[in-house]
């Protein structure tokens, strides 16, 4: 079982560097936060978009009458538009 006590002044080692501010150390800042948070709300809106595109499709495929008669489920035929 390790020592609290050495545990403990590593708790208080950490807060105390925590509460230093290095003028040298770069952070993303408020910048980095407002570019994150327009990113995510893009994603969101493209989700969305997308859930609504998704629903407009037709998944089921239409039964084509074959008038030769010689195709069978393997042949493949072309598509229209």
């Amino acid at each position: 079982m390790p020592d609290m006590s050495a545990s403990a002044s590593l708790a208080t080692t950490h807060l105390v560097t925590l509460a230093e501010f290095d003028k040298n150390k770069v952070t993303p800042g408020v910048l980095g936060f407002i570019v994150f948070a327009v990113m995510a709300l893009a994603v969101w809106f493209l989700m969305k978009s997308m859930n609504r595109h998704m629903g407009k499709v037709d998944f089921k495929e239409a039964q084509e009458a074959d008038p030769s008669g010689k195709g069978g489920p393997g042949r493949a035929h072309p598509s229209k538009g």
